[in-house]
């Protein structure tokens, strides 16, 4: 074949490739045709994400033609229904794409990533004010996650609901705050659990529910001894004797020193000896020493809630507490 030839033929056969020969067969050309037409399809889909959702919808219903559902083809779609949907503002139909890649993602026992979009999901019903979805929606990621045998994961699930709650269901966020702790606690992670205990504390501050905030502390003390967290230890049962305090329970707050006096770590610590001087205070009726110790270094360690009932105390009339305390006691007790 001559050189002319050979050049000749190459060029067909780039043509044929390209569709641009104009001979009998046009092999290019048809491909080309169905690229294109495939291409303008996908462009049409990426740009409606409500296409996606009626496609994905269709893939997972059975017909007479269709005698299993096609879940990956589907969940992609309305993955990238989710994203349509986010990139225009619709945040409630993101929020049922991602509901739904949720449960393309358990069909195709992949509960991670199932727990991811029900996060994502739960953000969007925040974003929207949905409470009930919200605290839903995370309850479900946080059973996904234990169900992947994650326990911090499914923990902070929980954690986040609780703090989007915080302002507007406090009691929700509360029961959310508590069983975030036990899924760590039964898991052996206490440590993990020390700010969720804080902040559950925190809570029952601001709904004046004091018992049950020092309850909290003691829990967190519990938690930390368990993990060797001594000064973690010491400062949450001050800060339980000064949460007793400001609730204008004195007794319960000696009775909270007197327990917790049993542990040594705490017997020997700075918290005790601030402990000590305060409830010494309270009983000797010395405002001004009770004003001196809630302001010391030791109590300004203590967490910013705490903090801020410290610098109020002493509330009410410390004399009458004083006069209360004195009533407890038994004349005929000579011991």
């Amino acid at each position: 074949m001559t050189k002319n030839k050979r050049s000749f033929a190459k060029k067909k056969r780039t043509s044929l490739i390209r569709g641009e020969w104009s001979g009998d067969c046009r092999i290019g050309d048809r491909s080309r045709s169905l690229l294109d037409r495939r291409d303008v399809y996908l462009k049409v889909m990426s740009s409606d994400p409500e296409k996606m959702m009626s496609k994905a919808d269709k893939m997972t219903k059975l017909t007479l033609t269709r005698w299993s559902a096609d879940w990956r083809g589907a969940t992609e779609l309305y993955e990238q229904a989710a994203n349509g949907f986010r990139a225009s503002n619709k945040y409630e139909r993101a929020k049922v794409a991602l509901e739904k890649a949720s449960q393309g993602q358990v069909m195709q026992s992949s509960p991670w990533d199932a727990a991811k979009h029900m996060e994502s999901a739960a953000a969007l019903a925040q974003k929207l004010s949905i409470w009930n979805e919200v605290a839903d929606f995370y309850r479900k990621a946080s059973e996904l996650y234990v169900e992947c045998g994650r326990a911090q994961p499914a923990s902070d699930a929980l954690g986040k609901a609780a703090r989007a709650l915080e302002e507007v269901k406090p009691e929700d966020a509360i029961q959310l705050y508590t069983d975030a702790c036990e899924i760590l606690e039964e898991d052996g992670r206490d440590q993990m659990a020390f700010d969720l205990y804080r902040a559950c504390a925190s809570v029952y501050i601001k709904l004046e529910k004091f018992a049950d905030a020092a309850t909290f502390f003691l829990r967190l003390g519990v938690a930390a001894d368990k993990c060797d967290a001594t000064n973690s230890q010491c400062k949450a049962y001050l800060s339980a004797i000064i949460v007793y305090l400001y609730g204008h329970d004195l007794k319960q707050a000696e009775k909270c020193y007197n327990d917790c006096s049993q542990i040594d770590a705490f017997l020997k610590s700075d918290q005790n000896r601030t402990a000590s001087r305060l409830l010494t205070a309270y009983n000797e009726g010395d405002i001004e020493e009770i004003k001196k110790v809630a302001c010391s270094s030791t109590v300004s360690n203590l967490d910013h809630a705490i903090i801020k009932l410290a610098r109020k105390l002493p509330t009410g009339d410390v004399t009458a507490v004083q006069m209360n305390a004195g009533d407890d006691l038994d004349e005929d007790d000579l011991t």
